[in-house]
């Protein structure tokens, strides 16, 4: 906005700057009769000179003036009690000054404070008209007012961002050639702004906004893969944001289209689809809700079929959501432990396995497939061959459960003792918790030779 002048023959003018001379005055005769000289009435001071001169040299008077100047109540935001620079409307109607409401939000306030409605989204729409009359209210009363395009909030995010976002959602229901460019550009803004992705937690319908190219198609034939990996992709970018962490897992397509895409699409949209539901199982409540949704099955699927550039995230989802005892019992239905017992034959990803497999032995099922499968040599054969001393851990832990559940697995286990010494070394050698279950292993196998002689 254009500068304006004030004329020293304005009343208003004359009468602020009587009112500016009497306070200095009254400032001045403070700080000279003060012993003790007291610095913020020198600040006051000195702030207060600076505006008598704004006003001799016929500047814009400061926005400083605004709080000694009786604005309208409507141009006043209810939160701060200031003159609002940048107005925009909550989902009530309500119109608040943007980083007060934005602070209140943050926060973690979802009502309207000043009706104490609960807000049935969270975007804050500018509020133009407001804007225009504060406008020419500071105008005619010499003060200048900054575009609000130049205030931005604390993430860094302008107006001119927001609308943005909102017009690429908007395109998710147009065309094919639409829906292609916002979600490529989607993708792109999500994984370089993290204030970005923050955006989607404003609005419940944002989400269902985004993946709208998906959820309408009646088959998957029908989706484009380009499509479909730059929206899972843009689903795995706002997944990293914590506080979009809960709110993204219980949106109701989520999940049934992260499993369709790790059926089907690209391998970046497969392996990217289970690195989503890593992260989104950061949260326990989520563990429950993906695993309660069926989709460790295909994530063991895609385990089994062993692409190196899924493998890893595939891996770290299994795990992740293992941690709660039910998805134990999930995975193991689902045929877990044959496909990872095979990989690990196999020497694939051994550390990220050995880690599940370790972690679903607390689990009798799991325990007596292993039994089953024969992962008793398989394991004896990590210990001897593996440098890694968690693989030696987690070996010898499933082995000391195998064990002791399976009787018959003490001849293995006997005969491997007394060829190579593998236990004897891991109670030398292993870590603390591995020479524990070690020591145990051997204690339990010489009462079993004892008791065998005894006989």
């Amino acid at each position: 906005m254009a500068k304006t002048e004030v004329s020293e023959s304005d009343p208003a003018v004359v009468a602020k700057a009587t009112e500016l001379k009497k306070e200095l005055q009254r400032l001045m005769k403070a700080i000279v009769e003060d012993e003790d000289l007291n610095l913020e009435t020198v600040d006051r001071a000195n702030l207060t000179l600076c505006e008598l001169k704004d006003l001799k040299l016929k500047r814009p008077l400061s926005l400083k003036l605004q709080e000694s100047l009786a604005f309208p109540e409507e141009f006043r935001c209810p939160l701060s009690k200031e003159l609002m620079r940048d107005p925009v409307i909550v989902a009530t109607g309500q119109t608040y000054d943007r980083p007060f409401i934005q602070k209140w939000l943050k926060e973690g306030n979802r009502t309207c404070p000043r009706t104490q409605q609960v807000l049935s989204h969270t975007i804050l729409t500018h509020n133009h008209l407001i804007r225009d009359m504060i406008s020419q209210w500071c105008k005619s009363h010499g003060i200048q007012l900054s575009d609000p395009v130049q205030y931005s909030n604390e993430d860094g995010l302008t107006q001119a961002d927001r609308d943005r976002f909102l017009s690429l959602l908007e395109k998710m229901s147009s065309t094919f050639p639409d829906q292609k460019e916002a979600a490529r550009e989607l993708r792109f803004l999500t994984k370089r702004m993290p204030s970005f992705r923050a955006l989607f937690g404003e609005s419940l319908d944002a989400i269902p906004q985004l993946l709208n190219p998906l959820s309408q198609r009646k088959c998957q034939s029908d989706i484009h893969p380009d499509l479909q990996e730059d929206l899972i992709t843009t689903l795995l970018n706002l997944s990293i944001h914590d506080n979009n962490k809960k709110f993204v897992a219980e949106t109701p397509v989520v999940i049934p289209l992260l499993m369709d895409a790790l059926r089907s699409g690209t391998i970046q949209t497969r392996s990217n689809a289970a690195a989503a539901l890593f992260t989104l199982s950061a949260l326990d409540s989520n563990k429950a809700l993906i695993g309660t949704s069926g989709a460790l099955k295909p994530l063991i699927d895609l385990l089994e079929e062993g692409h190196p550039l899924a493998m890893k995230d595939v891996a770290s989802a299994i795990f992740n959501l293992c941690i709660i005892h039910e998805n134990k019992a999930r995975a193991v239905s689902d045929g877990a432990v044959r496909v990872i017992l095979k990989k690990i034959e196999n020497r694939m990803h051994v550390d990220e396995l050995l880690a599940i497999l370790a972690m679903l032995s607390s689990y009798q099922k799991a325990v007596e497939e292993l039994g089953e499968l024969g992962a008793v040599p398989c394991l004896l054969s990590i210990i001897r061959e593996s440098s890694c001393a968690r693989n030696k851990e987690n070996c010898i832990a499933i082995l000391h459960t195998i064990c002791f559940t399976d009787r018959s697995k003490w001849k293995e286990i006997r005969e491997e003792e007394n060829t190579y010494g593998t236990i004897s070394q891991l109670t030398q050698n292993g870590t603390s918790r591995a020479k524990r279950k070690a020591s145990g292993i051997l204690e339990r196998l010489n009462r079993v030779v004892n008791l065998t002689h005894t006989a």
